[in-house]
């Protein structure tokens, strides 16, 4: 079946290396005997991605994205190991989709002639409310 990113791209499963590991943190007895971490392991090159994709994570400068090309996610938030590998599964996923989207270019835009009277004007009208706070008959 495997990982579904977009409707024409998808990863066999035997691609992504899952290994259950026992959680961090706190859960008392429990969590010195369960295994209900999920380690996973993507290797971007060896994959069956398109070159584009390929090309799109490898430029990312994500801290999950070793030297060597390899996505590594590990998942605890959730007591269970099944709800932990959806959860990672979906973050490699989400991570993949985010990497091949392409922002639109800003183009620097010029502040219209309406914006800056308008500003000149808060301004002027700020100017006098605050003279009319002044001490009658003050000079400076």
């Amino acid at each position: 079946m495997g990982l579904h990113i977009s409707s024409q791209v998808s990863i066999p499963e035997n691609e992504i290396e899952l290994s259950a590991i026992r959680a961090q943190g706190a859960g008392g007895q429990n969590v010195n005997k369960v295994s209900s971490a999920i380690h996973l392991r993507f290797d971007i090159n060896a994959s069956s991605l398109p070159q584009f994709y390929r090309q799109r994570l490898l430029a990312l400068s994500d801290q999950r994205i070793s030297k060597d090309g390899v996505i590594i996610i590990k998942a605890q938030q959730y007591r269970t190991q099944e709800k932990n590998r959806d959860e990672a599964l979906h973050r490699l996923a989400e991570l993949i989709r985010r990497a091949v989207v392409i922002k639109k270019k800003r183009r620097p835009t010029r502040p219209t002639k309406s914006s800056q009277q308008k500003r000149m004007d808060s301004k002027t009208k700020r100017g006098r409310t605050k003279g009319l706070r002044r001490k009658v008959g003050y000079e400076e």
